[in-house]
Formats: structure tokens, C-alpha cells, sequence
């Protein structure tokens, strides 16, 4: 479930809630007993899995070999055709 933050607009008092994202926004401050606003706030990203990595931290080995085929692939970039031209024939 989800952490929602929220600020008092009486006595600026901050505070979370766990609240499933179907329920109703908190709408009173737990202490005063004023209205609230929901913050915006960072989410918590975690990465799980394998191979997703290996793109963004290359060893050597591989680091000159993707440079090798980026320098490929920018001498061939004049080959290639135009994005007007279509490989496909149009529909009637």
C-alpha cells in the first residue's frame, strides 16, 4: 500500500498515512482537527531482476565493444533511407 504525506494548512504539522489508493484522502490534521493537503513525494523505485544492469554499467571489455558498434552505426546512418520514403505500399 502506498505512503501518502500530508501537511496541516493550520498548524503545518506533517504526517503519513497508509492508505490503500482506493480510499478517500485524509481530509483533517490529527492534531488540530484542520484541513489538510497532500504533498507530492518521491516514491520509493527499487530494481529487482537480472540483467538490467549490465547496459548501464559495462566492464571494459564490453564498454569497447558497444563504442565500436555506436561508431558503426553513425557511419551508416547516410545509408539508410529517408523517413518519407515507405518500404510498404500504401492501402487502397
Amino acid at each position: 500500500m502506498p505512503i501518502y504525506e500530508y501537511q496541516c494548512e493550520a498548524c503545518s504539522h506533517t504526517f503519513e498515512a497508509i492508505q490503500k489508493m482506493t480510499d478517500a484522502p485524509v481530509a483533517t490534521c490529527v492534531l488540530c482537527g484542520g484541513p489538510v493537503r497532500r504533498l507530492l513525494s518521491a516514491p520509493g523505485l527499487v530494481f529487482k531482476g537480472t540483467g538490467w544492469y549490465v547496459t548501464d554499467y559495462p566492464n571494459a571489455g564490453r564498454k569497447k565493444s558497444m563504442e565500436a558498434e555506436k561508431k558503426g552505426s553513425d557511419n551508416g546512418a547516410s545509408e539508410k533511407p529517408s523517413s518519407t520514403e515507405s518500404k510498404t505500399p500504401a492501402k487502397e
